[in-house]
């Protein structure tokens, strides 16, 4: 209504075990796709040790996938209607925790690096044909999944951060996509790579720390 645009809504659940991709793949056909936004993750409830995560298995069965392999037949179905535009862009939001390790976040951090890694990758093979892949790495945003609620300036609203993203597309093939993330991720490449990951566990630690208090007062 705001912009006076046709908008077409398809629903899938990816978090769900059966095949999405039919449904999504149905509802695309015979669409021009220009921008294609990937957003698409898990994590688990608070930081903690690997060995320590409740349900682990089922943890690791949901946020595995649908931060890898959910991914591939999105790329797959897409990029071949991408370049009958002449050009096209592609976003892949990852995260600042793939950028460098970081514990109690291990294996939601690990695979935001297969999404960094894959992004650059595409870019790399795809630029010639006009179509531009860009890996985007936030610190924490004011989401609910990063459980922020109220916006600062290192914590911006998703508004916020996705007005100062969209200027970096087509400038870098990874971006902060936000002045003050950059700022911190420029510090934190500064340093040496023991003390980053120190960093982070202290950081988690006391996220730990604050959860369970929280969760003792319920």
């Amino acid at each position: 209504e705001k912009y006076k645009v046709e908008t077409k809504v398809i629903v899938a659940d990816f978090g769900e075990r059966g095949n999405i991709y039919s449904g999504i793949k149905a509802g695309l056909e015979g669409l021009e796709i220009g921008v294609l936004v990937n957003n698409v993750g898990m994590s688990y409830a608070y930081p903690e040790y690997f060995l320590d995560i409740p349900d682990l298995e089922k943890v690791s069965a949901f946020v595995v996938p649908s931060s890898v392999l959910l991914w591939l037949p999105l790329f797959h179905d897409n990029i071949p209607l991408l370049p009958f535009r002449s050009k096209g862009i592609i976003l892949n939001v990852a995260s600042a925790s793939g950028v460098c390790p970081t514990p109690l976040l291990t294996l939601y951090s690990s695979t935001k690096v297969f999404v960094d890694f894959f992004s650059r990758g595409l870019n790399a093979e795809y630029k010639s044909k006009g179509i531009i892949v860009q890996s985007v790495v936030p610190y924490y945003v004011a989401t609910k999944m990063s459980k922020v609620r109220k916006p600062t300036l290192d914590k911006p609203s998703p508004g916020r951060y996705v007005r100062a993203a969209l200027g970096t597309v087509g400038l870098q093939s990874q971006t902060y996509g936000y002045l003050p993330h950059a700022l911190m991720g420029w510090v934190i490449s500064l340093l040496p790579t023991s003390t980053a990951i120190n960093l982070s566990m202290r950081i988690n630690k006391q996220i730990r720390a604050r959860y369970f208090k929280k969760m003792k007062e319920k």
